[in-house]
């Protein structure tokens, strides 16, 4: 990002995913092969899935209905819930050190800072109780202002909507704002919202050398 754009920025809203936190597509494609899901490719990508995951992000479908449709899609009414929640948590692979954490805090003494993610209850209780035990940290609203998950907003990314809750509520100007997010199709929803955006393209170890490289540091 330009250092004259750069020089305007005082809100930043960071997407979890891939950003801050390492998750892999493939080993969730690989496990829901396992459970007997064949489409994987079609089923769940980074780009595309069905709409079961959209349903279980917006919070409009519940965990046992989740896990439901998953026995649906697999064609396998047998499975059990610690199958499916185990297949389904193999996405989340960590914070790569706690480095990372502190360059989130030392963005929060420069800007005022926010966390957008798309996210569900079976994932989000695994990464809470991931940060108590690798970090012990309760969750993560010690290193933003506040935090905004998708399954308790009934709204996700790319949506519009979303990010002008995140606006509205925090009463941020967007010409003022910069949203981060490592899928290009979230960052169209967040223009049309009149935010600045940057795709993170590196890997969440390097999160404080991409913000530097983009004048942010």
């Amino acid at each position: 990002m330009e250092t004259v754009l750069a020089q305007k920025i005082k809100n930043i809203i960071f997407d979890y995913g891939n950003v801050i936190f390492e998750i892999d597509f493939v080993r969730t494609q690989n496990a829901l092969l396992q459970l007997g899901i064949t489409d994987v490719q079609q089923f769940f990508a980074h780009k595309n899935h069905n709409e079961i995951f959209n349903d279980f992000e917006t919070g409009s479908i519940s965990p046992a209905q989740f896990r439901s449709k998953i026995r649906e899609a697999a064609n396998n009414p047998g499975l059990a819930d610690e199958q499916i929640d185990s297949a389904w948590n193999s996405l989340l692979i960590g914070v790569p050190s706690p480095a990372v954490h502190d360059t989130l805090l030392k963005v929060k003494e420069k800007y005022r800072t926010f966390l957008l993610s798309n996210n569900n209850e079976i994932h989000y209780n695994w990464i809470v109780d991931y940060l108590k035990r690798e970090f012990n940290v309760e969750d993560n609203n010690h290193l933003f202002e506040k935090t905004y998950y998708s399954q308790q907003m009934f709204l996700r990314k790319p949506n519009v909507e979303i990010f002008e809750q995140v606006i509205k509520e925090n009463n941020l100007i967007p010409e003022e704002t910069l949203f981060i997010d490592d899928s290009p199709q979230h960052l169209v929803g967040a223009k049309l919202a009149g935010l600045n955006t940057l795709l993170m393209d590196k890997h969440p170890k390097d999160l404080e050398q991409f913000l530097t490289d983009h004048h942010i540091l």
